[in-house]
């Protein structure tokens, strides 16, 4: 009866397992981040550095993890009795997957509340395709810019006019005056000339539009909280509803385990290509489309030589890929002992960077028609993260025919939703299962209740993020949550894996599991574990350190910087993961009688199904060479005290050699 309350489950399919890892990899910033890195470090030829980082950083950590954590069938805490010195990792991971996880959900708190927004409109207008709303201001504006270039001097200059602000004009007056000898007696007299000097441009209105207005005024109402950090303001009630309604949603994904969440992905991970596609049909058929798509893709070959550019490359690909969050390892974790875990690795990083590629093409193809209709140039118009998602996607979608901007937004925002929602139960189930794997007898047996408190807790820790100044909190925790920090923790479980229990045995373990290889297989994942991985790690974390910048926030009225108190905060979040693995370091180092003991592999260490013990791990009394067992090889096993099965080597103890 025990054995069953402590079962962990499995996924019902490989399909499950796939799509999962599929989900969990093509996340938010494949389709809001990529494009934008590509066009900001030389369109085309990023994709040169983008490859290359791909192959000796992307795949190597992606089969790794996988393989790692479905060879011992343990989430991120327990897999380290093959080394208890270094559990504090698990840990980590398990701390930097719930910080995330808070505020993620906030992001798919925000696609929920522009659902209902476009389906309620699709009899009528999108609210952010007018300036009469009332959180709309006289700043607002729906009309293309003019193409000055196009009219005569007298239609040029009354644009200009319009396009400044009157009394302002008044003032200038004396200045024009001054500057081009003229007597001017009122801003109607000004020529188009006089109106694009220096002198007016104080002048110059600055127009914000109708989406803008809807996201800052009236989803995040940050008119209300001038004092940023120091005055957060009031709980918006209906994005709390929203976010609630988000981790309700959650929970009945998650209730179950994998086995629930492995059958939601099957739509979640599959409904953002159908959607990306549509609206790649549908961008390539406006006007203007055709410009957007040359900016994304001409090469410009002068920026691959910048240092950044590699360092933007490789960032991209930790993120994107998700390695070092514990997601990859706790769902191999749930995987069939002789699943093959090679073809997995290379199939989700190449779908992966494929659909950051294929997404940059829709999303460019729209916001080149965005850049037409307003007269402005495709950089003015694109962006990142929830600046593409809720203000110049949804611009862009309001621009386009009847019926079409409700129905497509409607669309978008649920591929949004989709996509936020894969990466979400990942990260979710990392903490679930890596707290439950510690303390089975007592998580386990009530999961669905377990899972359900987890869920509330992240709910409430999200509060502060849907008040009225919650957007500077959500931009502080992505900054700081999921950053160094993933870097170093990658570099530590490679160093334990690869030099302290030993490559060797890593490789013999994953044999066990897919089968012999050519030892030249073997020279690329040696290589990379061991020497060029780690490199590519220590120089994101360098260049990340080079390129440092301060915490900040852009709206309207000007670029808002943290306070001193909250990049404190931020730092904080970077640390305490590492904390943990210092802490986790030194309490096993007690806990295990010295530092030497802590590092070397547990005695229950090793598949988790006794008929996948063969070989060395093998429970039987006599030594068990079986065939998966590599030639020459020394190791024997033998039942220990309990009649727990540990490993030896016949002369000089466990191998922990490279």
């Amino acid at each position: 009866m025990a054995k069953e309350e402590i079962e962990r489950g499995n996924w019902t399919g490989k399909l499950d397992f796939i799509l999962s890892c599929i989900g969990y990899a093509v996340g938010l910033g494949n389709v809001w981040r990529f494009p934008y890195l590509c066009y900001r470090n030389g369109g085309g030829a990023f994709l040169v550095p983008y490859a290359i980082m791909l192959v000796i950083a992307g795949i190597p950590l992606f089969f790794f993890e996988l393989s790692f954590g479905q060879f011992a069938s343990e989430g991120p805490v327990t897999v380290w009795k093959v080394s208890p010195f270094f559990m504090g990792i698990g840990w980590a991971m398990c701390l930097i997957s719930a910080m995330v996880s808070i505020y993620y959900n906030v992001i798919i708190m925000y696609s929920i509340y522009y659902m209902f927004v476009s389906f309620v409109s699709i009899d009528t207008t999108l609210p952010w395709q007018t300036c009469t709303n009332i959180w709309n201001t006289e700043n607002c504006r729906i009309k293309p810019y003019p193409k000055l270039s196009e009219l005569n001097e007298r239609n040029k200059t009354m644009e200009l006019i319009g396009l400044n602000d009157k009394s302002c004009l008044n003032k200038s007056v004396d200045d024009v005056n001054s500057l081009f000898g003229t007597s001017l007696t009122s801003y109607m007299e000004f020529n188009s000339t006089m109106l694009e000097s220096n002198v007016t441009k104080q002048c110059e209105i600055k127009f914000r539009t109708a989406s803008e207005e809807f996201w800052t005024r009236q989803v995040l109402q940050l008119q209300e909280t001038p004092d940023g950090l120091y005055d957060i303001g009031d709980v918006s009630i209906r994005n709390l509803i929203c976010l609630l309604f988000a981790w309700i949603f959650i929970f009945f994904c998650l209730m179950k385990g994998v086995k629930s969440s492995g059958k939601v992905v099957y739509f979640t991970a599959t409904f953002p290509y159908i959607v990306l596609l549509l609206l790649l049909i549908r961008g390539v058929t406006l006007e203007g489309y055709y410009d957007g798509i040359l900016f994304y893709i001409i090469p410009k070959w002068e920026e691959i030589s910048k240092p950044k550019v590699w360092g933007d490359a490789a960032t991209q690909i930790f993120y994107s890929l998700g390695v070092a969050f514990g997601g990859l390892l706790t769902m191999a974790s749930y995987n069939k002992f002789k699943n093959n875990t090679l073809r997995d690795a290379l199939l989700v990083s190449l779908i992966n960077c494929s659909t950051s590629v294929f997404a940059g093409f829709a999303i460019f193809s729209l916001l080149g028609h965005m850049a037409f209709i307003t007269n402005r140039l495709v950089e003015e118009v694109a962006d990142s993260g929830p600046g593409l998602a809720f203000v110049a996607y949804p611009e862009g979608i309001a621009k386009l025919a009847e019926p079409w901007p409700p129905i497509v937004a409607f669309l978008f925002f649920f591929m949004i939703f989709t996509l936020g929602l894969d990466s979400q139960f990942a990260m979710m189930e990392t903490v679930i299962s890596g707290l439950s794997d510690v303390f089975p007898y007592y998580l386990r047996k009530h999961k669905t209740l377990f899972t359900f408190v987890a869920c509330m807790i992240g709910f409430l820790l999200g509060i502060p993020q849907v008040c009225k100044g919650g957007i500077y909190v959500l931009t502080l925790m992505d900054w700081y949550s999921g950053s160094y920090n993933l870097m170093i923790v990658s570099l530590c479980e490679l160093v334990a894996v690869c030099y302290v229990y030993g490559v060797n045995n890593f490789r013999r373990d994953i044999e066990m599991m897919l089968g012999g290889f050519p030892k030249v297989f073997w020279v690329y994942w040696y290589v990379t574990w061991c020497f060029i991985t780690p490199v590519a790690i220590v120089f994101i974390v360098i260049m990340s350190g080079i390129t440092y910048a301060p915490a900040y926030y852009t709206k309207y009225e000007g670029v808002y910087t943290f306070p001193d108190f909250a990049e404190g905060l931020g730092w904080l979040m970077v640390v305490s993961p590492l904390a943990l693995i210092v802490g986790g370091m030194i309490v096993q180092s007690i806990r295990y009688g010295g530092v030497a003991k802590a590092l070397k592999a547990q005695p229950d260490w090793g598949p988790a199904s006794d008929e996948d013990r063969t070989g060395r791990y093998s429970p039987r009394g006599e030594p068990d060479f079986s065939k998966d067992e590599p030639a020459g090889a020394t190791n024997m096993g033998y039942v220990g005290e309990k009649g727990r099965p540990y490993v030896v080597n016949d002369k000089n103890g466990y191998d922990h050699r490279l």
